[in-house]
């Protein structure tokens, strides 16, 4: 079904935003299918932990230049066609990782799951767009709550087979899931008409011209890195901890940790209708606090199932609420941009998550569970000092 300009501006409809939603959440579970699992990994290829933690990166470094590349032809090109097309490759790149035979190819194939998994960031900017300016917050909520869940939930679903079948099963399973969510989408979403009439070098031009003149975009991004930089060491280091005294566990509990941090998924709708109401930069403070907090039950409790699963809750929580409010900042202005000015935002995003996953894994390596608390504690010291500092000179519309 196409669209008009003027049919683009209705309101979104329930059926397209769950199909988002969920959709949201099954692509990006591509980027994290591997985190329970890297332990397996390691011993079958006989890798040392820090060079099986590139997996991870990886899938994230390439998150970031897909978000860059890709995501900005949104504007620019039927976004319909645009997903339909990526998810060849999403495909493709799934089942070579999933036959890889040596850590190199499974990197590089890691690298290609994150640059087309990049999905997601196209339905956020939908459902801001079609909305109702009192229903922005909350539509992008839902949409960011779907896509949370997928991370967390693709921990459990990952741990639990990959124990039971083995890893290489996870990602074939990935697949099919992935090949019904592309029937689906070809047959239900809304073919959208592009926003931008220029070249692909203007396009990418305008990306940098929106990251100068808006400091709430470039404040935001630095937020987002800094505060998922430090989530995702944690996550890292977690399947590394549990092998050790006194857990003595596999894959199949890490991943089902995931279950804990689904409830602050959750959270991340009611924080986007909240975002309306109160004070964002307070609810950006209330996250980072909730952050630090969880890294200091993750020190003073980490050898513990309640501590961690305390930690996990607030760690969630902290993060979902914090990026739903950054995203909802991001699309206040320039909706004929909303794509673009995603991809300034997810892309520090992303860099700044897999720099957390590099530091933390060598922070493990080298300073065990006390160096990655330390350092993902401090990230978050830092996030919340910049935020104090900079964020009463940003004027933010509603």
């Amino acid at each position: 079904m196409q669209l008009s300009e003027e049919e683009n501006k209705q309101y979104l409809a329930n059926s397209t935003l769950w199909l988002m939603a969920i959709g949201a959440g099954l692509v990006v579970a591509n980027n994290y299918y591997n985190q329970p699992l890297l332990g397996m990994i390691a011993k079958e290829f006989g890798e040392s932990e820090a060079a099986t933690s590139k997996v991870a990166m990886f899938t994230q470094i390439g998150y970031a230049v897909g978000l860059l590349l890709i995501i900005p032809l949104a504007d620019m090109f039927r976004r319909k066609r645009i997903i339909l097309i990526d998810f060849i490759f999403i495909i493709i790149s799934l089942l070579v990782f999933a036959v890889s035979q040596s850590l190199a190819v499974m990197i590089a194939a890691s690298f290609f799951i994150g640059l087309t998994s990049v999905v997601p960031q196209i339905f956020v900017p939908i459902a801001a767009q079609l909305s109702k300016p009192e229903d922005k917050g909350r539509n992008v909520g839902i949409v960011m709550s779907g896509l949370l869940i997928g991370i967390l939930a693709s921990r459990v679903f990952s741990g639990l087979v990959g124990d039971w079948l083995g890893w290489r099963e996870v990602f074939f399973i990935a697949c099919g899931f992935m090949v019904i969510l592309a029937i689906l989408i070809a047959w239900l979403l809304p073919d959208m008409m592009p926003t931008f009439g220029g070249t692909y070098k203007q396009l990418m031009s305008s990306i940098l011209r929106y990251t100068k003149d808006i400091p709430a975009l470039r404040l935001a991004s630095l937020r987002g890195a800094l505060g998922f930089g430090s989530f995702s060491m944690f996550w890292t280091a977690l399947t590394f901890r549990l092998e050790q005294a006194p857990f003595f566990q596999g894959s199949d509990v890490a991943g089902s940790l995931g279950l804990v941090g689904i409830a602050g998924a959750l959270a991340a709708s009611y924080t986007g209708y909240m975002a309306g109401k109160i004070n964002k930069n307070t609810l950006i403070s209330i996250g980072c606090i909730l952050m630090f907090v969880a890294w200091a039950i993750f020190g003073f409790s980490g050898n513990t199932y309640l501590g961690l699963i305390i930690g996990i809750l607030l760690i969630d929580m902290g993060l979902q609420g914090m990026h739903v409010t950054n995203q909802t900042i991001v699309f206040s202005s320039h909706p004929e941009a909303s794509n673009r000015l995603n991809t300034v935002y997810m892309f520090s995003y992303f860099v700044g998550g897999s720099m957390g996953t590099f530091i933390g894994g060598y922070a493990w390596e080298y300073f065990g569970w006390n160096g990655v608390v330390v350092t993902g504690g401090s990230l978050i010291v830092l996030c919340l000092l910049i935020h104090l500092l900079l964020s009463n000179k940003q004027r933010y519309h509603s």
